[in-house]
């Protein structure tokens, strides 16, 4: 009050008395802010609402992203540590259990983040999850110790415009580099199919199936080259079993359904023309909310029962007239209408999940049935032979020479539940990958060996930049060449001593050359067969340095009031 009274009288006593105020005040702009403090100033958000501009707004969005970084940062890697995931207090059930992966999309799917530069790296790392399923852990912590160097160049006063701008061009760079190193056997079947196993067996190195990689990459790799190209990875199905080791997961041509075949009906049925349904095989009931029906004797009771009996045959004989001799439904089959399909002679499977009718129908060549009016217009699909089979205590149900022959099934078998949980992810990942690589058959080294090179090519480019965005490139070389430092210091290795070795044999032109963990030295990735997809490669640059850009622009964090609770 007493500073607001001092600012006042200085006011009044050095306004001239034929200046206006509000141009006085204009004319010293010292006054006039110390004037808007006082006062309060302006406020054109809602009570609540805060708003952080300038430094505070760009410290806010580096530190969160660079949090995130940091996060994930120890799980990259054949060396990486594995995080235990525990759900809030009252999430606790079957469906929220604690979850053991070292997976960077899934671990960072769990973790709630209010930080919003930190859920753009989120973003990508789901991106790339669905975009190629390897590299989510990279592209995080890439985008992070692009930040990181990006800091310090705002730090140093260099205006966020042209770091973005030195930025672009060391990506130009290493794109280049990349492309120029990928090499393709897509013409050569059986040099493309060992590609492959390298690609598998490499992203399996830094999952949980590492100890058992050679089997899961063959059975991963057949699993997709029986796609032959086709877009969908619907066709491969993973069950999980739990109960033995690992090692005894296997590979089933065709298709498996968890559910069992109906009582009475034959277990094994050979060349089946298969109708799948998503209908109602109970009583029909009255659709009318709240009906009744009232009768005055239980004569009135029998004649409903035998309409209702009557209406249910009716629907049978219409599908009975499509010539199937397998009928599947998604819903339940009550005993009545099994026991009419059993005279039949047709074989009825009920209440198959409705991922899996949508998977069956699509492996059968069927079309899911709702209405049987029309039998000319419904597409039957067709397998050689469907039969019982036991996984473990369970019975389940094989569809083997499906019309869609690509389809296929992984059946994993492990000690438990979390361990099926992680394995399964670990598989997604080298399925999603092999599945991307068959699309662009292009590969490169691993180990650090192309972020390496990369980092060459950049630096060479800075050296023929002029200006202040020489030393954003040089920031952006570091970035890439802290990927092998942390992939050294995951496995305790001298991460200093093993850079300076990869630095100086990329610099005589060894682009092979990465970190081999077995005896912690650098040797040719090309000689040890790890690979991995250059698409992969190039979406993890790609997506961390647009990640990058976008958080360097920031200059303002608007936060809206909090919606105000009724009651």
């Amino acid at each position: 009050k007493t500073q607001r009274l001092r600012t006042k009288e200085l006011l009044r006593l050095q306004t001239p008395i034929h200046c206006p105020r509000w141009l006085f005040l204009q004319l010293h702009p010292p006054l006039f802010i110390m004037h808007r403090l006082l006062t309060g100033g302006p406020n054109i958000y809602k009570e609540g609402g805060t708003e952080d501009r300038g430094e505070n707004a760009r410290l806010q969005a580096f530190i969160g992203a660079i949090a995130i970084g940091d996060l994930v940062k120890s799980t990259l890697g054949p060396k990486g540590m594995d995080k235990i995931l525990q759900p809030m207090p009252g999430q606790e059930g079957p469906t929220k259990s604690a979850t053991v992966t070292n997976d960077g999309a899934t671990i960072l799917k769990s973790v709630w983040i209010d930080n919003p530069a930190a859920k753009i790296l989120v973003d990508i790392s789901k991106t790339q999850d669905q975009e190629c399923g390897d590299g989510t852990t990279s592209v995080v912590v890439l985008a992070a110790e692009m930040l990181r160097n990006a800091q310090l160049l705002v730090e140093q006063r260099m205006h966020p415009q042209v770091i973005i701008k030195g930025y672009r061009i060391a990506l130009a760079a290493a794109r280049a580099k990349l492309e120029s190193l990928a090499t393709d056997n897509g013409k050569n079947e059986s040099a493309f199919r060992e590609d492959l196993l390298r690609i598998a067996r490499t992203t399996l190195s830094s999952k949980l199936l590492k100890h058992e990689k050679e089997h899961f990459a063959t059975l991963a790799v057949d699993a997709v080259l029986r796609l032959r190209g086709k877009p969908n990875l619907d066709y491969i199905q993973v069950i999980k079993k739990p109960g033995a080791s690992l090692k005894e997961s296997f590979l089933e041509e065709g298709f498996i359904l968890e559910k069992k075949i109906g009582v009475g009906m034959p277990k094994v049925l050979e060349d089946c023309k298969i109708l799948v349904a998503n209908c109602q095989m109970d009583t029909d009931k009255i659709k009318i909310y709240g009906a009744k029906v009232k009768v005055d004797s239980f004569e009135a009771v029998a004649e409903i029962e035998q309409a209702e009996k009557e209406k249910m045959k009716a629907k049978i004989d219409k599908i009975v007239a499509h010539g199937c001799n397998v009928f599947i439904n998604r819903q339940l089959i009550y005993n009545y209408p099994e026991q009419l399909f059993k005279d039949a002679n047709v074989m009825a499977i009920e209440h198959s999940d409705f991922d899996g009718t949508e998977r069956l129908a699509a492996v059968l060549g069927a079309d899911i049935a709702s209405t049987f009016d029309n039998p000319e217009e419904t597409k039957l699909g067709s397998c050689k032979k469907i039969s019982e089979m036991l996984i473990g205590e369970d019975k389940v149900i094989k569809f083997s020479g499906c019309s869609q022959n690509e389809a296929c099934t992984i059946v994993l078998r492990g000690a438990s539940q979390h361990i099926l949980d992680e394995a399964e992810r670990s598989l997604h990942d080298a399925l999603a990958v092999l599945y991307q690589t068959v699309q662009d058959t292009r590969v490169c080294n691993g180990g650090g060996a192309m972020e390496m090179a990369m980092a060459a090519a950049v630096l060479e480019k800075a050296k023929t930049v002029e200006g202040k965005e020489s030393a954003a490139v040089e920031g952006f070389a570091k970035a890439l060449q802290q990927i092998p430092m942390i992939l050294a210091d995951n496995a305790g290795l001298d991460s200093g001593e093993l850079l300076g070795q990869l630095k100086a044999a990329h610099a005589r032109g060894e682009h092979t050359m990465g970190l081999e963990f077995q005896t912690g030295s650098v040797t040719s990735m090309e000689k040890l067969g790890i690979m991995e997809s250059f698409r992969s490669k190039m979406s993890q640059l790609c997506s961390a340095s647009e990640a990058a850009e976008m958080i360097i622009r920031v200059d303002d964090i608007i936060k809206n009031a909090p919606r105000q609770r009724e009651g």
